[in-house]
């Protein structure tokens, strides 16, 4: 799948790259020019790896609800939350971000899992009046960071934008606040460039993937599909304070959630990595206990500005899990963080 901003990207003579099936800017200038503009000024994004989806019906919400690991029938109108789908096993379909609008529910996810989430959403349907509309193909999105919004975080609200409506998310993906339109494909361009214009007067410009996945690891953002996904159960995935709720009922997965919650403790875990290296592994590299045997995996990297040694995410058994323990990979070290 291409951005539907690919041509203005090739136009300004950003580097491209494929990130988890899309083809997005891996950068438009240095990491040092886009890093500081992610964290001092303004920055703006493509988002378009989002596949989109709009439930409306009576039973919207508490269909959601139900199938669901986090709170939905809860929210208020504008607010938002992140869930997982999850299989019988316990194990991640997939991350969703919901936001409550009048008559209807978005539901984000992303676009490398559209087919099986969009199947999981509509498995239980029968006998609930709910309508789900996948509009993934129709709609375009970008973010920006760093410009001023009315919106509270985790909230959302439409906008009118051309003939058909769009809406403005405001959630904190990279550390700090930013803005995210979802609008009609046909105006993404016009919109892309109306806010060039804006982090640019802020002192900011456009950063590509390498910068934002940078920002987000530094905050110790997980990203899916990246950081988790169907290996993974939600406490491996350290997902359990922001995508699940321990006080509602019964849903897909929620069995084994509730006796790993009981349990105490899982046998490996997501944590953040500090490289020995500017030169980041692979996404996969085995990680070694210091002489020892295999314990775990890389699963996200970025290398940083300025020549800083690399960070990112992994998996590693418990007796890792304490901050400063060091592994082994071909090629350097990783420390727990």
């Amino acid at each position: 799948m291409e951005s539907p901003l690919i041509d203005l990207h090739r136009a300004a003579g950003a580097a491209l790259a494929e990130y988890d099936g899309v083809l997005l800017p891996r950068s438009f200038s240095t990491l040092e020019e886009e890093y500081r503009a992610g964290r001092q000024a303004s920055a703006l994004y493509d988002s378009n790896w989002r596949a989109i989806f709009l439930l409306t019906g009576r039973d919207r919400v508490q269909y959601l609800h139900n199938i669901s690991s986090n709170d939905i029938k809860s929210l208020g109108e504008g607010q938002g939350t992140l869930a997982l789908l999850l299989n019988p096993q316990g194990h991640i379909l997939a991350e969703i971000e919901v936001y409550v609008l009048p008559e209807k529910l978005l539901v984000l996810t992303h676009v490398s899992g559209r087919a099986e989430t969009l199947a999981t959403l509509k498995k239980y349907v029968i006998g609930s009046q709910v309508k789900i509309e996948d509009l993934t193909d129709r709609y375009g999105s970008v973010g920006v960071v760093g410009l001023a919004s009315d919106l509270p975080d985790s909230s959302a609200k439409e906008t009118t934008v051309g003939a058909e409506p769009g809406w403005e998310l405001r959630r904190t993906r990279v550390g700090t606040p930013g803005t995210e339109f979802l609008v009609p494909r046909a105006e993404v361009g016009a919109l892309w460039q109306k806010l060039l214009a804006e982090v640019r007067a802020a002192g900011g410009g456009p950063i590509g993937m390498d910068a934002l996945h940078g920002l987000r690891l530094a905050a110790g953002v997980p990203w899916y599909p990246a950081d988790f996904g169907e290996a993974q159960i939600p406490h491996e995935a350290a997902l359990e304070n922001t995508h699940i709720s321990f006080n509602k009922g019964c849903y897909t997965g929620q069995e084994i959630v509730e006796r790993v919650r009981s349990r105490g403790s899982v046998n490996r875990k997501r944590v953040g990595l500090s490289f020995s290296t500017p030169e980041p592994p692979a996404a996969g590299t085995k990680l070694r206990a210091v002489g020892g045997a295999e314990v775990g995996f890389v699963s996200s990297v970025a290398a940083m500005p300025g020549g800083q040694n690399a960070i990112g995410m992994g998996y590693v058994r418990r007796e890792q899990f304490p901050s400063g323990s060091v592994l082994e990979f071909d090629g350097g070290t990783a420390t727990v963080r």
